[in-house]
């Protein structure tokens, strides 16, 4: 990695330009082109991306579903506490984080704000706001997944200043989720619709799909100044061995292999670590790209504009550059693109 510092990828956007609300119609956002050859920036609508595109490319999208992982629950002194279900250790129990976390105590016992009668335990209470839930009674309750099913909540990043609503459960999740097991969603797959990628596929574009499952790191800033020593997060992940077959075909045939998300990116690199292409894997990824990094697997990328300082960020501008990706970025604070989840695009070609 060249000499830089985690303030390199530092820059101002004004609050009123982070997203609250999708655009109405998931294709009709703003889609920044960028090349990585001419070192151009164009401006589109999300819906021109099959102009943009040639027959025999191939789009990797992340199918991973994003778990209704927020509930609200209280006290038995009355008080009221948020949890965030980010990760599974077995049948019946999930580590959480909870807020406001500082009075919490082991064997605390929770009841749903929206069903009183249902009990969760606080089993674990760990130092860092995090700790382990089960349900209270097994005999009312068998599943952790039954409750995040008809009580939970969508898991809105915190940038996103207000409470999940029910039109969150579809436009925070993409038209192609399958795999339950996400708390944030893979953003850049949100301006797809079924419409637009029926015209990709009359075009000749192809399609293949990976799991990642984004946790809670996605969204925690690196705090060290050398970005090096950022504790990267872990991420359970899926390529398929069909999966690799379509990618080795699409590379015999001449087509570009463009990941659709950062998340697809780390997929298609952590799995091609030992070979210099992408082979049939899954398992944990704590993969962190940064400048510097020889990329193997892909040849475009569509991503939504991230936070400042981020892994996400530095891994976009590991593909791009980073003074060409800053200058992007000035460009689409000066035309008032949108931000982060709910934002606009781009494309890197």
């Amino acid at each position: 990695m060249p000499n830089m510092k985690t303030s390199d990828f530092d820059y101002n956007i004004p609050g009123c330009l982070i997203a609250q609300f999708p655009s109405e119609k998931r294709d009709e956002c703003r889609l920044m082109g960028l090349n990585r050859k001419t070192r151009e920036i164009g401006h589109y609508l999300f819906k021109d991306l099959p102009g943009l595109l040639r027959p025999r490319d191939r789009l990797i999208f992340n199918n991973t579903k994003v778990v209704p992982a927020r509930i609200r629950c209280r006290k038995e002194t009355g008080g009221l506490i948020e949890l965030l279900f980010i990760e599974r250790i077995d049948g019946l129990s999930w580590k959480i984080l909870m807020k406001p976390a500082k009075k919490m105590r082991k064997n605390t016992i929770l009841s749903l704000t929206a069903e009183p009668k249902v009990h969760l335990i606080i089993s674990e209470v760990f130092g860092d706001g995090s700790g382990i839930v089960a349900p209270a009674d097994t005999a009312i309750v068998t599943s952790i997944d039954d409750i995040l099913r008809h009580f939970g909540e969508m898991p809105l990043p915190p940038y996103i200043k207000r409470q999940a609503i029910a039109s969150d459960s579809e436009t925070y999740q993409t038209v192609f989720a399958r795999n339950p097991g996400a708390i944030a969603s893979p953003t850049a797959g949100l301006h797809f619709t079924g419409e637009l990628m029926e015209t990709l596929r009359k075009d000749g574009v192809d399609f293949s799909f990976v799991t990642l499952h984004i946790g809670i790191g996605t969204f925690r800033p690196i705090k060290t100044e050398d970005p090096r020593d950022h504790e990267m997060h872990v991420e359970n992940y899926e390529l398929p061995l069909d999966v690799a077959a379509e990618l080795k075909e699409t590379r015999k045939k001449g087509g570009r292999i463009i990941a659709v998300g950062t998340t697809v990116v780390r997929v298609l690199e952590q799995c091609s670590q030992k070979t210099g292409y992408p082979t049939a894997s899954a398992g944990a990824t704590r993969l962190m790209i940064l400048p510097g990094y020889s990329f193997k697997a892909i040849d475009g990328l569509i991503t939504n504009f991230h936070v400042p300082r981020s892994t996400l960020l530095m891994l976009v501008s590991a593909f791009a550059g980073r003074e060409y990706i800053l200058k992007a970025y000035q460009e689409a604070v000066k035309l008032r693109y949108r931000f982060f989840s709910y934002g606009d695009a781009m494309i890197i070609l």
